[in-house]
């Protein structure tokens, strides 16, 4: 693969780590994870709020309604898993591009869907094109930026994609009153797809050399002053299994960072696809449903600004533990009130709590894998990570099938939330490496 002039060089030393002497292609990513935020955000406050009217599915039918959810999640985590995997053979671009091109025929399934298995099928793509460009974005961030940078710069990534998210609830509420739901999605993905297209095909760069410069740099002991705590008797470019078996059980914090990435997407199964169903049983509009759903989002991507950055100076454990509590927290609090007020208060301090865990959980897994496979770590991490988004909607579904009730899948989510949260602060450790130094 030929790699783009700015970022080529025949050492180390021509590439230079930083989000200032990278300033144009670190905007040029975050415009792309914005675009992939709307384009998962089009899916949100629509399509579960008018499943049974626009889309055929039976009221009070809670494991076909959260179908559609489970698919994206097991999708969505596999494709995680390949993306860092083929990233560290074609290139970050080259995977960015694919995702786009999966996501191409998302608005013409739901403006022709002609039953809900149409919308898991498109949910299905939706998985593919997040886990390659959501993926991509993150990756490529932290190919040409600094350690000490990290949490800013995933909690920047983070901000750019869930504003997108939020901002996209809102935008296609509207434009479903105005339009209809089918022409309104099908105009908003189709500008959205399309822009992300051209602006990956002419403006983005590969930042693969920046991982390969790095490793160079770490081989001859010159990449810091401060030495990570990286896993123990690992190979320099260890197999995918080997990889999968540190991230998931071998190593311990690798483990609890995984497990509570996991757990985490529980609340965005809640949120996505039963937090609008128990507002709309409540009487609320389709523009409120968008506002309070969107309250989570603006503030979950919002407080990541400084959530991230936080993390850079005081270390990843305690955002990440107390962000699990806080955000289970909020979850709860929606069903213990009523009105416009308390459900939009409730969802932004579920969206605090998401903040503080949701960059420096990532961070923690970059903190601690070596450049040659940090690729396929955070690819593992996020395939750990979205599967909960199966699990987590396949849970709650169950919660509010054998119930009747919405309310009983909030308490699966709280529940699950705050022993994650314990099983993160016994396994866990601080993995900042200028906090919590490996002996020389």
């Amino acid at each position: 693969m030929t790699q783009p002039a700015a970022f080529t060089g025949d050492s180390a030393a021509d590439l230079t780590l930083g989000i200032r002497e990278n300033l144009t292609q670190f905007v040029h990513q975050l415009i792309q994870v914005l675009l992939v935020g709307f384009t998962i955000g089009m899916m949100r406050t629509v399509v579960p709020a008018l499943a049974e009217s626009e889309f055929g599915v039976a009221k009070g039918s809670f494991l076909l309604l959260t179908a559609f959810v489970v698919a994206f999640g097991v999708v969505k985590g596999a494709l995680n898993f390949v993306a860092g995997r083929l990233s560290e053979r074609i290139g970050r671009k080259q995977v960015l591009l694919l995702g786009w091109i999966a996501a191409i025929p998302i608005p013409l399934m739901i403006y022709f869907a002609p039953s809900w298995s149409w919308i898991v099928a498109a949910t299905v793509l939706l998985g593919v094109n997040q886990g390659l460009c959501w993926s991509m974005t993150q990756t490529a961030k932290l190919d040409f930026t600094r350690a000490d940078q990290r949490g800013l710069t995933l909690g920047l990534n983070e901000f750019s994609g869930y504003v997108g998210v939020a901002l996209a609830g809102i935008i296609t509420a509207y434009a479903a009153s105005a339009l209809g739901p089918r022409l309104g999605l099908l105009i908003f993905g189709g500008v959205v797809i399309g822009l992300a297209l051209v602006l990956t095909l002419v403006w983005v760069q590969d930042t693969l050399p920046f991982a390969t410069a790095e490793a160079a740099r770490h081989r001859a002991k010159a990449a810091t002053a401060f030495r990570p705590r990286y896993p123990q008797g690992v190979s320099e470019t260890p197999g995918t299994w080997e990889v999968f078996v540190l991230m998931s059980w071998r190593d311990r914090r690798l483990a609890a960072v995984s497990q509570a990435g996991l757990v985490e997407k529980f609340v965005d199964a809640l949120v996505w696809v039963m937090f609008p169903v128990f507002l709309l049983d409540r009487g609320v509009s389709l523009p409120e449903i968008g506002w309070i759903v969107g309250m989570y989002g603006f503030v979950w991507g919002g407080s990541q600004l400084f959530t991230g950055r936080l993390s850079d100076r005081i270390g990843r454990f305690w955002p990440n533990v107390l962000g699990m509590w806080i955000c289970g927290a909020g979850v709860a609090l929606v069903v213990l009130g009523q009105g416009f007020v308390w459900w939009s208060v409730s969802a932004a301090i579920a969206g605090f709590g998401m903040a503080l865990l949701y960059p420096n959980l990532s961070a923690a897994v970059a903190d601690i894998t070596p450049p040659t496979w940090r690729g396929s770590a955070i690819g593992i991490y996020r395939f750990w990570r979205d599967l909960g988004y199966g699990i987590g909607a396949l849970g709650l579904g169950l919660a509010a099938h054998f119930s009747g009730s919405t309310v009983a899948a909030f308490w699966f989510v709280a529940i699950s939330m705050a022993m994650s949260g314990a099983v993160l602060w016994l396994w866990g450790e601080e993995t900042h490496p200028r906090l919590n130094p490996a002996s020389a």
